[in-house]
């Protein structure tokens, strides 16, 4: 604090005060001001207060996801159940050799990645059509009602799926099927669906659109709704129709979304949907060719070899190729749209 001038009589110098010497003791803040202890004090009580909060899911994610992950030694393990996970001798990589010399792993790793990348890329785009055309709906009831009917193959469980889809294809006791007649209005031969391993990435991709595309079409109207007003006025204003606006605006503003989204289903594009496709291809070795992915593969080996080691194997190597695959998806997605980045 500088000297400080004293008002005097005009035509005197005015008088300099020297400033006050400041005690040790006394308080450097104003009476009724708070300390900077105080304030740090405080500050901390809501950090406090968020951590008690996390301490349950914290907890959650150490015993459900992360204690499990001790299992993992399996997979470089002669595993035997009278000695136990610890007591089994160590194998080495002898189990993924097994996995990857057995003659399966290349039909299983490409059916898993290109019915994955089907299924993604179908049911996004379902997803933003069925979007965009329920936002430019304008009567509330039938709105309401279109997405509960869409949005309700997504409760259904899987063995209904695989019934309904049997009932289609092959009839009731293998009697025919409403595919079937429908083939024979075009005059086209009758296919034996259940022996045909050709169609099935396409059957598969049918239902899983019929499956998701209706609860992904919810989230980009989520979306759409937070879209400024402003926006569709101006594309009024400058004269553009609503189908203009409509691929103009909406979609590339629902861009984020999508990027997020892709991003996850990235991430987990080498888990195949294990119970819808197991629900409906089952054993059928004959559909083998174009519907075995790693998840369906894993559980018939575990079931039918009891062979845990390369089941842990293979379950590990899913793990770490959908870990680095979120990763590059993710610094992919920084570098081109760094604005919808997840991370």
């Amino acid at each position: 604090m500088g000297p400080s001038l004293s008002t005097t009589a005009p035509g005197k110098e005015p008088e300099v005060r020297a400033p006050r010497p400041v005690s040790a003791t006394e308080p450097d803040h104003a009476p009724g001001q708070r300390t900077r202890k105080t304030r740090n004090r405080a500050g901390h009580r809501p950090q406090l207060a968020l951590l008690i909060l996390a301490v349950p899911a914290v907890a959650f994610f150490v015993v459900f996801s992360y204690a499990p992950m001790a299992g993992l030694v399996v997979a470089f393990k002669d595993f035997d159940v009278n000695l136990g996970i610890f007591g089994s001798p160590w194998s080495g990589l002898d189990n993924f050799r097994y996995f990857f010399s057995s003659g399966d792993a290349p039909r299983i790793l490409v059916n898993t990645l290109f019915l994955n990348l089907l299924f993604l890329a179908a049911t996004m785009l379902a997803g933003i059509s069925l979007a965009v055309m329920l936002n430019e709906v304008r009567h509330k009831l039938f709105k309401r009602s279109v997405q509960s009917v869409i949005f309700f193959p997504y409760f259904v469980s899987p063995i209904v799926i695989s019934i309904i889809l049997q009932v289609l294809l092959a009839g009731v006791g293998g009697s025919g099927g409403a595919a079937n007649d429908l083939l024979k209005v075009f005059s086209l031969p009758e296919v034996s669906w259940y022996t045909e391993p050709g169609p099935w990435p396409w059957i598969l991709t049918v239902v899983k659109v019929w499956q998701l595309g209706g609860y992904l079409s919810i989230i980009f109207l989520a979306a759409i709704t937070a879209i400024p007003e402003e926006v569709y006025e101006a594309g009024m204003m400058d004269g553009a129709s609503r189908a203009q606006m409509a691929l103009r605006i909406t979609v590339p503003l629902l861009r984020p979304t999508a990027a997020v989204l892709l991003v996850l289903g990235i991430g987990r594009i080498f888990y195949g949907d294990f119970g819808t496709i197991y629900a409906i291809v089952g054993d059928n070795g004959t559909l083998f060719p174009t519907t075995d992915v790693i998840d369906t593969y894993v559980f018939r080996s575990l079931r039918q070899l009891g062979d845990f080691g390369t089941t842990a194997a293979i379950g590990l190597f899913q793990s770490v190729v959908g870990f680095v695959l979120v990763v590059a998806a993710v610094m992919v997605q920084r570098r081109y749209a760094k604005d919808s980045s997840i991370l």
